[in-house]
């Protein structure tokens, strides 16, 4: 059973709303998963489906003439990644703390199990 994967690092958005969009695809045929990112309107959609579209060319080198019209996407992962900290002024002059959020995103492509 072939499988290969491809990585995200330092994505930036936050884990949450990358999860949205990645359970959305996540057990799904590649092509039915390309043809949902492709139309789902999030920012992170565009960036996964193009991590998908990688995940497949990895396996693509790895074994040459694979079909893919049976690759599955295993597993998709989404793991928080160091958060920026920044400060935004507040009246007084006082500042408020915030956070700007990363994650690293792994995709796992293999075939369907028969």
């Amino acid at each position: 059973m072939m499988k290969a994967r491809a990585q995200l690092r330092y994505y930036k958005g936050s884990p949450q709303k990358v999860r949205l969009v990645a359970d959305l695809v996540r057990g799904a045929g590649v092509t039915s998963a390309l043809t949902c990112l492709k139309l789902t309107h999030k920012r992170c959609a565009r960036d996964l489906e193009k991590l998908v579209r990688s995940a497949v060319a990895n396996l693509e080198q790895k074994a040459p003439g694979i079909d893919t019209g049976r690759l599955v996407v295993r597993t998709i992962t989404v793991d928080p990644g160091p958060s920026q900290k920044r400060f935004r002024a507040a009246s007084m002059g006082r500042v408020f703390p915030r956070l700007h959020r990363t994650c690293h995103v792994t995709v796992e492509v293999g075939e369907r199990e028969k």
